[in-house]
């Protein structure tokens, strides 16, 4: 099955099982995963490798300063902005190939400012009222395999 390429990006994540996690699924399906700014562990821990398993030969993996940056360098892509803070519901949008899902850090999400200003492309995973949030790892897989379905 030839699977359309998405590309998965995860800001400053601080926990790297979930980051090892998200690795062997962008292996799986042929996402690249860019992390952004400051890592909340090495890239050589332990635990991020054991999450991986035998998957990173598999993984088109980049570390990269700033959003702005990778933003500047796929000016013509979309990014949408995954956060427990807007009432856009993933489902209602049409993605394409090429298209960036930004998460961001696991205690902290992605920061007001950049959800204002992307307040169109910021997008939801909806849960029940008063929950806290999913799983990392987890909304990455729900988004990402959505975004697979609508171009299966």
């Amino acid at each position: 099955m030839k699977i359309k390429k998405f590309n998965i990006v995860l800001v400053e994540p601080e926990i790297p099982q979930n980051t090892g996690n998200i690795a062997r699924l962008c292996a799986c399906t042929g996402a690249d995963l860019y992390l952004v700014g400051k890592l909340g562990f090495s890239l050589s821990d332990k635990y991020m490798k054991r999450a991986g398993l035998d998957y990173w030969k598999d993984v088109n993996i980049r570390q990269v300063l700033t959003l702005d940056d990778l933003k500047k360098e796929f000016s013509t892509s979309t990014f949408y902005y995954l956060t427990t803070k807007s009432k856009q519901i993933y489902t209602n949008f049409e993605f394409k190939e090429g298209d960036f899902f930004v998460f961001g850090p696991e205690t902290r999400g992605l920061k007001e400012d950049l959800l204002k200003e992307n307040s169109k492309t910021a997008i939801t995973i909806p849960m029940r009222e008063g929950e806290r949030s999913l799983n990392l790892s987890n909304s990455v897989s729900i988004v990402l395999y959505e975004a697979i379905r609508q171009n299966g």
